[in-house]
């Protein structure tokens, strides 16, 4: 009988135990990085950066951690929004528990797996739904050196600029845009590519933002 009991109880365990598996399979972390900012439950904003995430949770680089069980939303580059809740503190951040529908749970694995394979494949970054052309072109660039120059501003992201520009500083330059500050990161035709020192809020992200 106690054989017979054993065998039960292992057979009980059993769908548990695959379920578990199944859950992590269909939860497997990218481990991709990407800028973001989020929001704590005092409504304060923060930049933050991904080191991981999959369907089921995110694991961000931050200074400020907030509590274990307080509610976070946080806004990624090519993700956009996700709301969850703090499980646990890690040296340099803190890990996320994702709320969110199947359906949204599905969307999030399908756009993780193209980011997994653009990373494995090297492919240039996909920038058509991720950036916009603002109402106002012009802006003024300014050097570390103190010397400034005008610029025309083709397309914006929440991480960075296109800029049309006669005058090109060296790449690795800091610069500021208009009183953003950031760093020039490639050189085009007429032109350069910058990266804001710290993502933009997605709340003021649209076509009348000013940089």
């Amino acid at each position: 009988m106690r054989g017979i009991g054993w065998m039960s109880e292992q057979q009980a365990k059993a769908p548990r135990l695959a379920a578990r598996k199944l859950e992590r399979r269909r939860h497997q972390r990218v481990p991709v990085s990407l800028l973001g900012r989020y929001m704590l439950a005092d409504r304060q904003e923060y930049p933050s950066q991904t080191a991981d995430i999959s369907p089921g949770g995110v694991l961000l680089v931050a200074a400020v951690q907030g509590q274990i069980g307080e509610r976070v939303v946080v806004y990624l580059e090519h993700l956009g929004r996700i709301e969850g809740e703090i499980t646990r503190h890690l040296p340099h951040g803190f890990a996320i528990c994702i709320s969110a529908a199947s359906r949204k749970r599905d969307k999030l694995a399908s756009q993780l797996t193209w980011l997994a394979n653009r990373q494995a494949l090297g492919l240039p970054e996909d920038r058509r739904h991720e950036r916009i052309t603002p109402h106002v072109l012009s802006t003024t660039l300014r050097t570390e050196n103190g010397r400034e120059f005008a610029g025309r501003l083709i397309d914006v992201s929440l991480s960075g600029a296109a800029i049309a520009v006669e005058q090109r500083p060296p790449i690795e330059s800091a610069i500021t845009v208009g009183s953003t500050n950031a760093k020039v990161v490639r050189h085009f035709q007429n032109g350069i590519a910058v990266e804001f020192r710290l993502p933009l809020s997605p709340d003021r992200f649209d076509e009348n933002i000013i940089l």
